[in-house]
């Protein structure tokens, strides 16, 4: 029996987006093609990242500062000021790059479908970018493929 590899369930050639896309793009190219997430692409059609509906869904959520207490004169926030700030980036940006997540986790073609199922089971995510030899992208894979790849 030969091992299933990533390959065999992949969506090929996916729908892609440029980093420099305006974000309402990006919107209309996951409706019209009813997808729940883009690889993001540079100039030299390199990925640089990946835009999913979490990523736009945020810009909707309201915006909280960080709590924090003033003592003796310093700041202490009980919160992250960093991750306000992602928020406040996201939610205020015009370009897909201003919302994607950038260094997506990405798997081969050639990788055994198993491999993929840990890596999205592992890191919560929903879609990993499929990369050839040359790290081309040449495809994604989703929970839907691997629950596909269930099926004998």
């Amino acid at each position: 029996m030969t091992t299933a590899l990533v390959q065999d369930y992949m969506t090929p050639q996916p729908i892609t987006v440029q980093e420099d896309a305006a974000i309402a793009d990006a919107i209309k190219l996951m409706e019209d093609h009813q997808i729940r997430g883009l690889p993001v692409l540079d100039h030299q059609n390199t990925l640089v990242g990946l835009v999913s509906e979490a990523d736009l869904i945020v810009r909707q959520a309201p915006l909280e500062p960080p709590l924090y207490l003033t003592f003796l004169g310093s700041v202490i926030y009980f919160e992250s000021p960093e991750s306000f700030h992602h928020h406040l980036k996201k939610t205020l940006g015009q370009q897909v790059k201003d919302v994607m997540s950038d260094r997506p986790f990405t798997i081969k073609a050639t990788a055994p479908i198993s491999e993929a199922a840990q890596l999205i089971v592992k890191h919560h995510i929903s879609r990993l970018p499929v990369l050839d030899g040359e790290n081309n992208l040449v495809g994604i894979i989703t929970r839907h493929d691997l629950m596909r790849a269930l099926h004998p």
